[in-house]
């Protein structure tokens, strides 16, 4: 039975950013995603950001093993989860210790002091304890012993230590509800439905819940730790659910496929971030979707390429390692002109690298990372929601070009949420993809479209439509392999046509924000988005002639855009890569495009973009020494 809100006075605040901080098994994922629903029930806008840690199981206790989730939530459309978190909840000493200097000075500090021990404080590195030293003094403390009150609400419930323990999360969540204004109901239907076959374990957690959530009822809290209200924000009207990105893109896919009146076939091997994709469609097979778990990278790209030869859509998703050893076989689809659609979420490298952590560093790779001159479509999704747009575009253009297309996503997007207005499958237009049938007479593999150069698709077993297609090069009028010098230096240039004419199929490049012409315009492309969005906003709140533009089409790149970018008297390129996208606007367009890169694992914050963007007005220095500059 949940204890009746008690009816107080709150601070109205326009927005809030929390971040929950802990080791990697005391559910601050969990935590973070109840808060979220609670939140976007609240009708505010809202984006998130979980941080996890690579080490599948780091000691408990240990700086390696702290897990974390940003929650930034407004009465106002917001585009990041936000640059400091205002308050922090820490767990245990390791996770004060890795994330006490990302909070705001001043900001709430909310500690589980029963996670304080010697022990503890010996594992994440402190010599003195942070509660009695006063290195905590710039902060407002709320320094609870949540370990023993989360034991004390659940002690009827004969769970046993351990999983009394567990419990915690829940206890901190009611109290952050309490705080924050939000309605438990959400969660306690949740924890029904996910214990429903241990009904004893279920209500534990909600007691623990409601505990949490009456202590701040009751408890008198100290100076200066306040109690909040963040009004609803202004949304177009429609029906919105909270979605990643790895989420939106499998539904895309799906859509996509649908919308071309293919089945669906995914092969993938499991890699971090992009697993959950694996996930999300396996869940959806009644919309005609076969999801298979390959033995490695190679042959899940080749049971996609297999499925597109037969006549489905092949898909395949991974992130940068898994394109390293798919990338013979996407030339093979390059070769044979499949359709073939790989996402791939990115995440910090080189090798197995930063497996958790976010990166951009993928770009060279999608656009020429392969043997033998073979291009072919590469995109990029710019938030969590416009993964479900890109989705479908990455489905009609394999399928109307006969190409493979390389869909790029992040770790940021792939597991940031935000709200989403669902759309209307009925608005969409269909591209029924129609596999070749007859005539018979005259009939090759490599017979083409005269507009799109994409070739004949015809499905194995076509009556009096035998064919054969591979890797080794075919004659260009008939399909039949060809060593000939002259044939290879011309199927060469036609499959580099037949990508190229994509950019008549795809928007003209125009600008997110601003006017064309001016001081300076920021290009980005991917997770980058929000952050140079917002940077860009507060430059020209001050009076400032900056604009934004960002690219999803990054080969081949959108009509127009050199025009474009020739009309401003500085480009800047944020990136976070050692410099990928400036140098290819060099190369391809010769324009003056100057990189600004992060290779930190984390996304940008809109302070650091702002502070570039005024530096290179000639207005600020540049303050961050972890941020390189290329000339």
């Amino acid at each position: 039975m949940q204890t009746p809100t008690q009816e107080v006075e709150r601070e109205l605040r326009q927005s809030v950013v929390i971040r929950f901080a802990g080791d990697s098994g005391d559910g601050m994922q969990l935590t973070g995603t109840q808060f979220t629903t609670a939140t976007a029930l609240m009708g505010n806008d809202l984006a998130t950001f979980p941080d996890f840690p690579a080490e599948i199981r780091a000691p408990a206790g240990t700086t390696y093993g702290v897990s974390g989730f940003q929650i930034h939530f407004a009465d106002h459309d917001i585009l990041t989860p936000g640059d400091e978190p205002e308050v922090l909840v820490a767990m245990n000493p390791a996770a004060l210790k890795v994330n006490l200097p990302a909070l705001v000075r001043g900001g709430l500090l909310i500690i589980n002091t029963g996670a304080f021990t010697r022990q503890n404080l010996d594992k994440a590195g402190y010599t003195t304890n942070p509660l009695e030293d006063g290195s905590l003094a710039p902060y407002r403390v709320l320094a609870i012993d949540i370990t023993a009150l989360t034991l004390a609400s659940v002690q009827d419930f004969n769970l046993g230590a351990k999983a009394a323990g567990r419990c915690k999360n829940l206890w901190t969540l009611g109290l952050m509800f309490w705080l924050f204004g939000r309605s438990r109901e959400s969660t306690v239907e949740w924890l029904r439905r996910k214990f429903a076959k241990d009904p004893n374990l279920a209500e534990a957690n909600v007691a623990a819940l409601n505990a949490g959530h009456v202590y701040g009822e009751t408890a008198e809290l100290p100076q200066g730790v306040g109690i909040y209200q963040v009004a609803k924000a202004e949304l177009a009207p429609g029906t919105y659910r909270n979605v990643n990105g790895n989420d939106a893109l499998a539904w895309g896919l799906v859509a996509g496929a649908q919308l071309a009146g293919l089945p669906l076939f995914y092969g993938s091997y499991p890699i971090t971030p992009a697993s959950t994709l694996l996930h999300a469609l396996a869940k959806l097979k009644s919309f005609d979707v076969v999801t298979f778990q390959a033995e490695d990278e190679i042959a899940a790209v080749a049971a996609a390429i297999g499925a597109s030869f037969g006549g489905s859509l092949g898909v395949t998703g991974t992130s940068g390692p898994g394109v390293a050893l798919k990338t013979e076989a996407i030339g093979l689809a390059i070769a044979t002109e499949l359709p073939l659609v790989i996402c791939d979420v990115q995440r910090g490298g080189p090798s197995t690298g930063l497996p958790t952590k976010t990166e951009q560093s993928d770009l060279f790779q999608a656009v020429w990372g392969r043997n033998g001159d073979a291009p072919l479509v590469v995109l990029a999704a710019a938030t969590p929601g416009d993964c479900f747009y890109m989705g479908i575009e990455a489905v009609r253009l394999a399928t109307k070009y006969m190409t493979p297309v390389m869909l790029l996503s992040d770790g940021f997007i792939a597991n940031s949420a935000e709200p989403w207005k669902l759309p209307r499958f009925s608005d969409f237009e269909p591209f029924p993809v129609h596999h070749h049938t007859g005539p018979v007479e005259g009939f090759h593999p490599s017979l083409r479209d005269p507009k799109t150069y994409g070739r004949v698709w015809v499905k194995p077993g076509t009556p009096g439509l035998m064919h054969r297609i591979g890797g080794i090069e075919k004659g260009q009028d008939s399909g039949n392999i060809s060593y000939d010098p002259d044939n290879h230096h011309a199927m060469t240039k036609l499959r580099a046509e037949k990508v190229a004419r994509v950019a008549d199929d795809v928007p003209e490049a125009t600008l997110d924000s601003g006017e064309p012409g001016g001081e300076l315009v920021v290009v980005g492309w991917g997770s980058t988005y929000g952050a140079i969005r917002q940077a860009v906003a507060q430059v020209r709140a001050k009076g400032r002639n900056v604009a934004h533009l960002h690219l999803r089409n990054l080969w081949p790149l959108p009509r127009g855009l050199a025009a474009l970018l020739r009309g401003f008297d500085q480009i800047m390129v944020p990136e976070m890569n050692n410099g990928q996208l400036d140098r290819l606007l060099r190369a391809e367009l010769l324009v003056d495009a100057r990189g600004f890169n992060k290779i930190a694992g984390q996304p940008f914050r809109i302070a650091e973009l702002a502070a570039e963007i005024e530096r290179r007005l000639g207005v600020a220095p540049s303050p961050h020494a972890n941020v390189d500059v290329r000339a």
